[in-house]
């Protein structure tokens, strides 16, 4: 069963969809929907215990299949800013682009989500 969503997916859409159109003058509130929508919409597609992907200081999820933490810190752990990270979901950044660049923490065989993003390609 997958995890139940917080965020309306149609708020969280018109939300990310309102970051690409003006990612510095999107309102706080929106740009915290964009994330957390996006984060729960890796998990429904990548669904596992595996990863933990953070967006300090709006959400955290853990996704992808494999073997599952049970305590303290995760094997496998993204964690970037939320203007990197709405960059990635929305097709605007490359994953290795951002790796290398420093803009993306990626520790642990199973941490690479290059194959997951961009989840949705907006314009």
């Amino acid at each position: 069963m997958p995890p139940r969503r917080r965020t309306d997916p149609d708020a969280g859409r018109a939300a990310l969809h309102a970051w690409v159109a003006d990612p510095d003058g999107v309102p706080r509130p929106a740009l915290a929907a964009a994330v957390r929508w996006s984060l729960e919409e890796l998990a429904d597609r990548a669904p596992g215990h595996a990863t933990e992907v953070r967006v300090p200081p709006f959400g955290a999820v853990q996704c992808v299949e494999g073997p599952r933490h049970t305590r303290g810190t995760p094997p496998n752990v993204v964690e970037t800013d939320a203007a990197t990270w709405l960059a990635l979901v929305s097709g605007g950044l490359r994953w290795d682009e951002a790796v290398r660049a420093g803009r993306v923490r990626a520790s642990g065989s199973r941490a690479d989500l290059s194959a997951l993003l961009p989840l949705a390609l907006v314009g």
